[in-house]
């Protein structure tokens, strides 16, 4: 992969940070090789984090349009995937959970200190088991981040168990019968953590009317929260597909539609000029009739 990016004008690196336990997490990072260090580059940060699967560190040709615009783009391989076996996944499921969030923000610091990006720059990207890990470190740092896609996101961990999909992530996750592992279900629930009055992040929740795996009431119910309780000035959005599911069966062109609003929403809020709302004022007369 590192081969193909040098053909295409980019660098990939990858580094080790100190996590909150002082855990090294390793970190993914790409950009154009003319790049300067400056904080402002729009970076988008994604992770997984659960049943042992690791992001892999691969060319993909949907990712150029934000790379080439000057954007970074960052894997943090969290606790609760498989980048060093068993016991990585283990240690970030159940009451292990809060690990994968706080290695994800552990990069995002990371990426910050280090000049990458800012603040006002950063966006945060997961989906399914993933919505866990971006809803935890929105919620848990909000400042930290411009913006933030929870996609086919578990975000309601104290009724996903209740749901058809429930019982087999069991192992995953825990169950509300056990007292410990509720409290783990507790932990983890992004929905539950959402406080009146705090300045979250600009959220774009995604998802497909006929998911059988995550039900789509999940991103409902926290679209809903966020945008009754958040006092920042910045966009709540709900997205969704009514053609498809969990993305396994998606069209490449419902792929890509994706992508491109995401992408967009993410360049909005860390203010790229080309990006911004038009005034009416400032709109062409025939775009006004």
């Amino acid at each position: 992969a590192s081969d193909v990016y040098k053909r295409q004008g980019l660098t990939a690196t990858e580094v080790l940070v100190e996590s909150h336990d002082g855990v090294r997490v390793p970190l993914s990072i790409i950009h154009r090789a003319d790049r300067r260090r400056d904080g402002n580059a729009p970076t988008i940060l994604t992770g997984y984090g659960a049943y042992g699967h690791s992001i892999p560190m691969q060319f993909t040709p949907t990712s150029l349009a934000w790379l080439e615009r000057g954007g970074v783009l960052a894997i943090a391989h969290v606790r609760g995937g498989g980048t060093f076996g068993k016991a990585w996944h283990h240690a970030g499921r159940k009451v292990t959970k809060p690990n994968t969030w706080k290695d994800f923000l552990a990069c995002g610091e990371y990426l910050v200190r280090e000049g990458y990006t800012s603040p006002a720059h950063l966006c945060a990207r997961g989906g399914s088991a993933g919505g866990i890990l971006i809803g935890r470190a929105i919620t848990e740092r909000p400042e930290l981040f411009a913006a933030a896609n929870i996609a086919v996101g578990c975000t309601d961990m104290m009724r996903f168990e209740t749901t058809r999909n429930g019982p087999p992530n069991v192992p995953e996750f825990g169950s509300l019968a056990d007292p410990e592992e509720f409290r783990g279900l507790l932990a983890m629930s992004t929905l539950h953590h959402v406080v009146d009055g705090v300045s979250y992040p600009a959220v774009i929740l995604t998802h497909g009317m006929n998911d059988p795996r995550v039900e789509p009431w999940q991103s409902f119910k926290t679209a809903a929260r966020l945008q009754a309780a958040t006092a920042s000035c910045r966009p709540v959005l709900l997205r969704l597909d009514y053609d498809s599911g969990h993305g396994i069966g998606s069209t490449r062109s419902q792929r890509h539609a994706e992508t491109a609003d995401v992408q967009a929403f993410f360049l909005w809020q860390c203010g790229d000029p080309e990006f911004q709302p038009v005034a009416e004022s400032q709109k062409p007369a025939e775009a006004t009739r």
